[in-house]
This record gives structure tokens, C-alpha cells and sequence, in this order.
């Protein structure tokens, strides 16, 4: 998934994935930031995964029969 990045007037670094709405935070530093947007990401997708949402980007992760 892509991760766009920009900083701030204030100098704080802001991060989102544009494919999973709403996914989207600040860090003091570009590194930071990424990590952040990383780990909600995973949060997210995790969530819709527990909920029974399709999640195409993911979909042939997970090989077997059900």
C-alpha cells in the first residue's frame, strides 16, 4: 500500500495510506510518522479482517481451504 508523506508548517510530519480511508497521523519526525501510519494500517485491516470485509489488496495473502 502507498504511504504519502508531507510536513507541516508547524514542522510536525503528517502520513496516510490513501487506499484505507481515515488512516492518517502526525509524527515529530518522517520516520516517525511512518511507523504511526504503518502500525494503524495493520490496526485497520485487521479490524475488517475480524468483521468479514473483503479486503481485495490482501485476499490471496492467505493460501488453504476454509
Amino acid at each position: 500500500m502507498r504511504i504519502e508523506t508531507d510536513r507541516e508548517e508547524d514542522g510536525r510530519w503528517i502520513a496516510e495510506v490513501p487506499d484505507l480511508p481515515g488512516v492518517i497521523v502526525y509524527g515529530d519526525n518522517k520516520e516517525g510518522a511512518i511507523l504511526k501510519v504503518k502500525a494503524l494500517a495493520l490496526r485497520v485491516l485487521a479490524d475488517r479482517i475480524e468483521h468479514g470485509e473483503e479486503i481485495p489488496e490482501i485476499r490471496d495473502v492467505f493460501a488453504g481451504s476454509v
